[in-house]
């Protein structure tokens, strides 16, 4: 229960940090707002988001790591249930199968009635050619 819990955080700050990393701006796009580019005029005050969006990135950064670490921890102790193919020491039989015998049944087979039945009357004989 806890490894399915902290897979869906993992999952969860991972795509948080994604996005964060996203929305932030490059070293040179202050440059840029220095000259009059118009862009310092955002959301977070004329200061800009670098403060909040750093620390929020720092903040999921620890957190994506320290997950990290725990689920490498949990996988590395937790036992798999194996089956017979992972062990190698001891080779499989493999027994051929001789040829399937016809499947017997005690009713005799019906006949198909969708195949017309043959308006020939004479048996053949073991001479005859078929025409």
């Amino acid at each position: 229960m806890l490894y399915q819990v902290l897979i869906v955080v993992y999952l969860i700050v991972a795509l948080c940090l994604i996005g964060l990393v996203l929305i932030q701006q490059g070293k040179g796009a202050d440059m840029g707002a220095s000259f009059g580019a118009g862009s310092s005029a955002t959301i977070f005050g004329s200061s800009g988001s670098g403060n909040f969006l750093t620390k929020a990135t720092t903040w999921l950064a620890i957190a994506f790591f320290v997950i990290s670490l725990v689920l490498g921890n949990l996988t590395a102790n937790r036992v798999k249930s194996g089956n017979e193919f992972d062990d190698l020491s001891v080779p499989v039989e493999q027994s051929i199968p001789a040829e399937v015998p016809a499947a017997t049944s005690a009713e005799p087979a019906s006949e198909n009635t969708d195949v017309p039945a043959s308006t020939e009357t004479k048996p053949k004989s073991e001479g005859d050619v078929p025409n």
